[in-house]
């Protein structure tokens, strides 16, 4: 019976990693069979839709895969060693599939430390989450061929490295699941605000970090900071409906319609946050939630309870210092002690080279410039963040920010 394309590829998406886990498991070569599954999936979006489904799609996918990577090996009949292979790799026309997930497992393998981050945040789409290749190159506004390069060389690098398909051992494991976490916390980031482009947002990019972070959540319950981490993605992708006008110009925080917030993930955001504060060490996801709950929860701009974010931002500072932290920090100081307070606390990242490849603190020096009173300051520090962004967007936002001081 024919089924629905959309229906078809939300499976897909949840089931690829638990196929990709289960031929690297029985056969190694991360490598091969990652391709081997990209095809098994591809055949699936085809037939599906227009023949039905399988009775079990999971093993359909797995047997399909494993002959696509058979026939591989099979083709390679000029490479060495083909007997020895081929009498490994048979693969049976029947029997049980493993109904194991090593879901966990490749998530840790794709942000495996041998990796770069551009690298790490490639790999996981493709083999955790299930995009191809192109649907990954448009989301970071590359060309197909360089993304394709790009995800071949982790492979490679995978490869060259060693690495076992094993979770990590337990001493490694608490740094490796901060890598994992980093890794789809970039993933949002890049859906909520695009880095360059025409459009603000990617919601397919926001829609599956969203839904790795649930998948993480449900494989370890027991860790707060993956708690943390879903609960400032589903409050802060809440507002999204009310951060562009019909013509996607940019709307800040402060003159958002907050009747266009979606209240159902609010509701599960505070939840998960207020169930998860208080039974363990606190880390840096479940304070910028707990921030994220107070925008959400007040019913105005003018409501905001500032005080208390302030609050928590000198613990988020303790916990997790950084530049971005005192860059959001020193708003908060300003819209408690006064905007010069927040300028003295935004002028201590001048010197931080890690901000010279952002166009934020310029942007943030002239919000806090323009509540001083100081247009012409403003004005420039407006027009230099519109000329560092790639984000088309945000430089049509910055550069009428500017006009309007003159």
């Amino acid at each position: 019976m024919p089924i629905e394309a959309p229906r078809v590829e939300d499976l897909l998406r949840e089931l690829a990693p638990q196929v990709l886990g289960a031929l690297v498991r029985r056969y190694g070569r991360f490598d091969a069979s990652e391709d081997a599954v990209q095809e098994a999936l591809l055949a699936a979006a085809i037939q599906w839709p227009e023949g039905g489904m399988p009775e079990n799609p999971r093993a359909w996918l797995v047997t399909v895969a494993s002959r696509r990577l058979v026939d591989g090996w099979r083709s390679e009949s000029a490479r060495r060693r083909r007997e020895e292979h081929l009498t490994v790799l048979e693969v049976p026309e029947t029997g049980p599939v493993a109904e194991r997930d090593d879901t966990l497992t490749l998530l840790f393998l794709c942000c495996h430390p041998s990796l770069s981050v551009p690298s790490q945040l490639a790999l996981t789409l493709r083999a955790v989450g299930g995009l191809t290749t192109a649907e990954i190159a448009n989301a970071f506004l590359v060309p197909e061929p360089t993304m394709a390069q790009r995800i071949s060389r982790a492979k490679q690098t995978i490869r060259d490295a060693g690495a076992r398909f094993d979770l990590p051992p337990e001493a490694e494991r608490k740094d490796r699941l901060r890598v994992v976490l980093h890794v789809l916390y970039l993933v949002f980031n890049e859906g909520y605000t695009t880095s360059a482009g025409p459009a603000l947002h990617r919601a397919d990019l926001t829609s599956e970090a969203i839904r790795l972070a649930r998948l993480l959540r449900r494989l370890l319950p027991q860790e707060g900071e993956i708690a943390g981490l879903l609960a400032l993605m589903l409050l802060t992708d809440a507002r999204r409906a009310a951060r562009t006008t019909a013509d996607g110009a940019l709307v800040p925080l402060a003159d958002q319609d907050r009747a266009l917030w979606d209240r159902t993930q609010i509701e599960e955001g505070v939840g998960i946050i207020g169930d998860t504060l208080g039974r363990g060490a606190i880390g840096p996801y479940q304070l910028q939630a707990a921030i994220a709950a107070i925008h959400d929860e007040a019913p105005s701009a003018d409501e905001t309870d500032w005080p208390q974010i302030l609050a928590l931002y000198d613990v988020l500072e303790q916990v997790s210092p950084g530049p971005v932290v005192t860059l959001n920090r020193a708003v908060a100081v300003a819209m408690v002690d006064g905007p010069r307070a927040g300028l003295a606390v935004l002028g201590t990242l001048d010197a931080d080279d890690r901000m010279t490849h952002t166009h934020r603190l310029e942007a943030v020096r002239g919000h806090l410039l323009e509540l001083a009173g100081d247009p012409d300051a403003a004005r420039e520090s407006y027009r230099r963040a519109a000329r560092m962004t790639a984000s088309i967007p945000e430089q049509r936002y910055l550069a009428m920010r500017a006009a309007r001081l003159r």
